[in-house]
């Protein structure tokens, strides 16, 4: 016969072997080392870049003619002024695109709830610093009067803001 003791060191290894087996977030088929460096990588990583927005899911061309040789820069603002309307539209609790430019084009480009590109993240409009640019190559100003109308600034061909040449659209 089985001593007491026994039989329940058994049992309660059995028991602690089945809680590990259980456990949340335990992956007992995933212990090549390879699984394990990425597991540690992934914990290296700072939080900004594991948090990292994905791709968008669906592209608008509303903006496909924005700084086209075709058009000039009131269609462009135009334009602009309809992408941040589109915007609105899919996010009325939200209103306006909020913070400088690049915030606001990275609302715009599909780092949103929706996952939504109102503007391809690969416009040329879009430079290296993820701002919206001017047919000249300066930054849009975006000033918000509210919730619902947003101010759009050109520096316009002499490329500085504030200046006589600006053009600016106000709804």
């Amino acid at each position: 016969m089985i001593p007491r003791r026994a039989l329940f060191a058994v049992v309660a290894l059995l028991v602690v072997a089945l809680v590990w087996f259980l456990w949340p977030g335990h992956e007992a088929d995933d212990q090549t080392p390879a699984a394990a460096t990425a597991k540690s990588d992934a914990a290296l990583r700072p939080a900004a870049m594991a948090r990292a927005p994905a791709s968008p899911l669906e592209f608008s061309d509303l903006a496909k003619d924005l700084n086209s040789p075709s058009g000039d820069i009131r269609a462009d603002l135009r334009i602009v002024a309809e992408v941040v309307d589109a915007f609105r539209t899919n996010f009325p609790r939200d209103g306006n695109p909020v913070g400088d430019n690049a915030e606001i084009t990275a609302a715009l480009t599909g780092r949103n709830q929706l996952r939504l590109a109102l503007i391809p993240p690969a416009h040329p409009a879009v430079n290296r610093a993820g701002e919206l640019c001017d047919r000249w190559g300066t930054p849009f100003f975006f000033h918000a009067e509210s919730a619902r109308k947003m101010e759009i600034r050109s520096a316009g061909p002499d490329r500085k803001m504030w200046s006589a040449d600006d053009v600016v659209f106000s709804p």
